[in-house]
């Protein structure tokens, strides 16, 4: 085979089957003519009757089987299979999906088909197999369907060349915007929501009437999106007004719910409507896994009650949990608030792609109304002049009617011969019912359309009854034609006329008409504002506990903290501190990272509670190094074992992960192992060989991260295998107040206070002395 260069100065061989271009050519035309197929003939909808090719071809196709509204079903798996053999070369899997999906009322605001059988539901469930269901078309789908025998559109060859299919619907009313429409193509996707068709037609007439009229006004009649499944939009007006300008933008649209009075102070949520194509199974699974994770506290159970309509119950915790601080939280967390883009990217005349204001898709439908009335009209004219050829025939054989019988009799050759005779034609044509005179024979001829069916006429019709039908018709029919030139002449009168159907089918898919009535509310979104976790939490008082091999747990109550308690063998207790069901904890870890529980999701002390790593991110090379009950405004003081530290407040070490927070910057060889509240004015540390120092704590850093400063000094000595180590170490710190002088722990309940820390005072980073008398001799001030 030949080689493929990227030669822009490469000619293709002449006279045979192989041809060698350049490989970004090659490529280039070939992915352009796969994105234009993708634009044009799959995920975009056209302006004019707002479906894509598969929609408008299983349409056809139903209506070529005759399943109108009225009449019977059909297996889906026949529909679908006629549809891919006769217009659509395409899997019948995504035919059958697609016309299921027209199907489901609670996606599509105007069903195109009737279904028969399982077409899936709210919940996410598929549909049935093709050949277990049965369907056929909706009256919504016959009125886009109206006019196509009348020439109302241009056809097309099928894929293979056998048949032909229309290459747009008429479309009585604009189903772009009725139904809406999603879909990605190359480079480029559509995502229209549904509205309410009554307010459609009413825009539409309006734009009639006043044809440059600005996209502000047409709010008046379509206030914004009409969703199948209900709900409520909270999205601002002018935000709205600005997505329909542009073509972009988005709507906030919340669930329907109501408060439930149960007695006795007690209530509940119960949500009636969610949001458009929020399927309710997960829906359902996500406020289970809120009540689970504790995220919204105040939440306590969630129940799905709904049979063929929607009902989901949500119980507070507490009947004393205010309801909109609750749905103001489920509408965060949750998806009983959602917002939908719109994009109304779509093919203007089937052809050019086009992000359309709703002024423009209006217009676009408006002037595919106008083309489809004159074409209907000059159909009805055609089929006039050609009725009304047929009934001159038919009114000179009937004033002729022993002439034409005899020729019929005795020719040989009768048509011919019918067709040679004069008979007084122009005479005929002036003649009506009202001045009705038998004409006398005269000159002219009949045409062979008017001979055959004078050929064809039945016996039974050769009456005087019969005559005066025909003459009446005649009449009635050049008066129609009449009218129909002069709507053929005049653009006023075809947009009077247009205004009446629309008007007619207003009439029909209004409020009268099942489910035309508007679904989806609006109200204004209000300003709620943020709950802090610890005011949807019930204020108990509990006892936290956390063992060497660093299991919590959260006992009930304020225990006795010499109290005796069970842990596992080999474990024993670590930290045991009172506090309350809305604190939060900080973690403190010898990686120097600060990691944050909450006390309310801790486990219960009924057991041997949970390990702390489950809760957060905690390494396993990584220790505990101290647990602290947040509070705000406070500062801590870290430190790593190498003697650096700083001071860093508290709010800035909250963690909103589980992977916490990086504080205190540590070496491989290092450790942090210090984490203090700062309650003094002044710092003493005591470092591992027994160095005592006291220095002002102003001269710390303020930080939210680092490595520090250098707190004190500690000399470099020789190991015992010649390498040079640090002679020390920090072993403890803690923080006093100057004047109050330094107080330490003795063993058991005593303690020692040395009122003048004159003596070991000087700066940071200084070696220090040795400790005070009395000193511990583990070198701990606790």
């Amino acid at each position: 085979m030949t080689d493929i260069v990227d030669d822009p100065n490469m000619v293709p061989p002449e006279g045979g089957e192989e041809v060698a271009e350049p490989l970004r050519r090659a490529i280039g035309e070939r992915y352009l003519t796969y994105a234009l197929s993708t634009i044009m003939h799959r995920a975009l909808p056209d302006a004019r009757d707002g479906l894509k090719p598969v929609h408008r071809r299983i349409l056809y196709a139903m209506r070529e089987l005759r399943l109108s509204s009225s009449g019977g079903f059909r297996k889906s798996a026949k529909i679908s299979g006629d549809v891919m053999g006769n217009y659509h070369p395409h899997g019948d899997a995504a035919i059958y999906d697609a016309m299921a999906r027209l199907a489901q009322d609670f996606n599509v605001r105007y069903p195109l088909v009737d279904g028969q059988g399982n077409f899936g539901n709210i919940d996410g469930d598929n549909p049935a197999a093709s050949r277990y269901t049965e369907a056929r078309m909706t009256i919504v789908a016959e009125a886009l369907l109206e006019g196509l025998d009348e020439d109302a559109v241009d056809f097309r060859d099928n894929y293979d060349g056998t048949l032909r299919e229309p290459v747009v619907l008429p479309a009585t009313f604009p189903n772009l915007l009725a139904n809406g429409a999603s879909g990605i193509a190359v480079g480029m996707a559509t995502n229209i929501p549904p509205h309410n068709i009554a307010e459609l037609c009413d825009a539409c007439l309006h734009l009639i009437k006043t044809p440059d009229a600005r996209d502000d006004t047409l709010l008046n009649y379509v206030p914004g999106p009409d969703f199948p499944t209900g709900g409520v939009i909270v999205e601002p007006p002018e935000n709205i007004a600005q997505a329909y300008r542009t073509g972009r933008g988005s709507f906030r649209l919340r669930c329907k719910y109501e408060i439930e009075d149960l007695g006795r102070g007690q209530w509940q949520i119960v949500v009636t409507e969610i949001p458009y194509q929020v399927q309710k199974s997960k829906l359902i699974e996500k406020l289970a896994e809120l009540i689970q994770t504790k995220k919204i506290p105040i939440l306590g159970d969630v129940r799905d009650e709904s049979a063929d309509d929607i009902r989901l119950i949500l119980e507070p915790r507490s009947k004393n949990v205010d309801p909109e601080v609750l749905m103001s939280m489920l509408y965060r967390n949750s998806d009983l608030e959602v917002r939908f883009s719109l994009n109304m990217n779509v093919l203007i005349d089937g052809v050019t792609p086009k992000v359309c204001s709703m002024k423009e898709v209006l217009r676009a439908f408006l002037d595919h109304r106008q083309e489809v009335l004159l074409r209907r009209s000059r159909h009805r004219m055609a089929k006039i002049d050609h009725r009304l050829e047929v009934l001159e025939g038919f009114i000179v054989a009937f004033l002729n009617l022993d002439r034409v019988i005899d020729i019929i009799r005795y020719d040989d050759d009768p048509k011919a011969a019918l067709m040679r005779e004069n008979w007084g034609i122009d005479h005929v044509r002036a003649t009506s019912e009202a001045d009705y005179v038998s004409p006398a024979p005269g000159e002219g001829e009949l045409s062979e359309v008017q001979v055959d069916a004078i050929l064809n006429m039945r016996l039974r019709s050769l009456r005087r009854l019969e005559e005066m039908e025909l003459i009446r018709e005649r009449d009635k029919l050049m008066e129609e034609r009449a009218d129909l030139e002069d709507l053929l002449a005049d653009e006023s009168l075809q947009w009077a006329r247009i205004a009446e159907q629309i008007k007619e089918t207003k009439k029909k898919f209004g409020k009268d008409y099942e489910g035309g009535a508007r679904r989806t509310r609006f109200a204004e979104a209000g300003a709620v504002e943020e709950v802090p976790l610890e005011a949807m939490i019930d204020r108990e008082p509990i006892t936290v506990v956390c063992s060497q091999m660093g299991w919590i747990r959260a006992m009930t109550g304020h225990i006795d903290l010499n109290r005796e308690l069970k842990f596992k063998d080999g474990d024993g207790p670590r930290f045991i501190f009172h506090a309350e069901t809305t604190d939060r904890l900080l973690i403190f870890a010898s990686n120097g990272r600060v990691y944050t529980v909450s006390a309310a999701n801790l486990p219960g002390g009924r057991g041997m509670g949970e390990p702390l790593r489950l809760m957060v991110d905690l390494p396993n090379e990584a220790q505990i190094v101290d647990i602290l009950i947040h509070k705000p405004g406070r500062k801590l003081l870290v430190a790593s074992d190498a003697g650096n530290g700083f001071v860093v407040p508290e709010d800035d070490v909250l963690a909103q992960t589980r992977n916490g927070k990086q504080v205190l910057n540590v070496k491989d060889d290092e450790r942090a192992v210090i984490c203090k509240p700062v309650e003094g004015d002044h710092v003493a540390v005591v470092s591992q060989n027994g160095k005592f120092l006291v220095f002002p704590v102003s001269e710390l850093p303020e930080m939210t991260r680092g490595k520090g400063v250098r707190l004190q000094k500690y000399n470099m000595a020789r190991g015992r295998q010649g390498t040079l180590e640090l002679d020390g170490g920090l072993s403890d710190l803690t923080t006093f107040n100057w004047e109050d002088g330094l107080k330490w722990s003795m063993g058991g309940d005593k303690t020692r206070h040395e009122p003048d820390m004159t003596p070991w005072l000087a700066k940071r980073a200084s070696v220090g002395k040795k400790p005070p008398y009395g000193f511990p001799r583990d070198y701990k001030f606790s």
